[in-house]
């Protein structure tokens, strides 16, 4: 009998290895570190002592049409990672969202062993059937959101609401004068952060997009300033692909939690690609634009599936659009500096910060943090199976 409890835990992305550093984090103080982890993740997990597999990036794909160049290496990478599973026959195993890889590696996963999955799936918004694909594949969910658990309860799959890691993000923390100093920012200068995603098909699809919202936008505030953090492997790209903007842009390390909070912190506004980053802006307090394209042939296939009129969660939540959103066709400049000037010019921006910090309180579980909180019931989980 092993001393301390192994867990195999896989990360596919870069929200994924915040969420996973911080359960291992708090599993490890909850148990007197009395557990162990092997897997896949990123920088944030691997500070927190797990040695990947392999770069967690390989599996940072989306889209039907993204995943075909690369399916080779992929099945490559589930066929690895199961059989690590399968040849250290860990105590429980533990994906984070990356539902697509998610499956494929579990599903070959043949050792006796805990099998939970941290992020319910959407099933609320489009192809709600997937609650018997996981019904299938995993033992225990771990949802972000207070009306997730009954959707897969009511086949027999237990799901624990745990609260969105966004709360303990940080997001709310920065230190916007110091950046500004820092980086020689006039204070009355207004500051756009900019966030164009971070997956290469996001980036390539909306930074033309948002270098064209950008241009249009500097006509109309002089002083214009811009600042986007980027993931490692696309910091270059988009460094050589704003030299020409028309205002200074400053491209920071997205790695670098305290610097990118620092920046949201002294950021006047931001245009951002939906998703993690939408909410930590309303953590910041930054007034936020949504935008958002998926490639067209992909965008063809799932539309039909989708069961919600929002991209934004907290617009989902509130069930009215708090955030502008420009979704697909409507993913243009002349809409983006639109929605951008009346936040920046018009005073719109505060009106919906305070409705926003209203949605936010639904995304915590009776005041306990989030990691806290799953590492509280993988704990439980695991010593009911002793």
């Amino acid at each position: 009998m092993r001393e301390k409890s192994l867990i195999f835990i896989v990360a596919g992305e870069a929200s994924g290895d915040a969420l996973g550093a911080r359960l291992m984090k708090s599993m490890k103080h909850q148990s007197a570190n009395k557990v162990e982890f092997i897997g896949i993740g990123g920088p944030m997990m691997t500070e927190e002592g797990l040695k990947s597999l392999f770069p967690m990036e390989e599996l940072s794909l989306m889209g039907v049409f993204e995943i075909l160049p690369h399916i080779r290496q992929l099945r490559k990478r589930v066929l690895q990672a199961a059989s690590a599973v399968n040849d250290k026959k860990p105590d429980a195993v533990i994906t984070i969202d990356s539902p697509g890889f998610a499956h494929a590696f579990i599903k070959r996963v043949d050792v006796e062993t805990i099998k939970i999955h941290y992020v319910a799936p959407s099933v609320w918004a489009w192809k709600p059937k997937r609650v018997f694909k996981f019904k299938e594949h995993y033992d225990h969910l771990l949802a972000l959101l207070p009306f997730e658990p009954p959707y897969f309860e009511k086949v027999g799959l237990p799901c624990h609401f745990v609260g969105h890691s966004i709360l303990e993000s940080g997001a709310d923390q920065g230190n916007g004068p110091d950046f500004r100093r820092k980086f020689s920012i006039p204070e009355k200068a207004k500051l756009l952060s900019v966030l164009p995603g971070s997956r290469k098909g996001e980036v390539t699809r909306l930074l033309p997009v948002f270098a064209e919202t950008v241009s249009k936008l500097a006509e109309d505030i002089p002083n214009l300033h811009c600042v986007i953090p980027a993931v490692p492997h696309l910091h270059d790209h988009i460094i050589e692909s704003t030299t020409e903007w028309p205002c200074p842009v400053l491209v920071i390390p997205a790695k670098d939690q305290e610097m990118k909070y620092n920046s949201m912190a002294a950021s006047n506004a931001a245009l951002a690609a939906s998703g993690t980053v939408a909410l930590e802006m309303a953590m910041a307090e930054v007034p936020t634009v949504i935008a958002y394209k998926i490639s067209p042939l992909t965008h063809f296939l799932v539309r039909r599936f989708i069961k919600v009129d929002f991209g934004h969660l907290l617009n989902i939540l509130a069930n009215h659009m708090i955030v502008p959103e420009f979704i697909q066709r409507h993913c243009k400049a002349k809409n983006l500096v639109r929605a951008l000037n009346e936040i920046l010019e018009d005073g719109k921006g505060k009106l919906q910060i305070i409705e926003l910090k209203q949605e936010l309180k639904k995304l915590s579980v009776d005041g306990s943090l989030p990691s806290e909180e799953a590492a509280r019931v993988v704990l439980s989980i695991l010593d009911k199976a002793k």
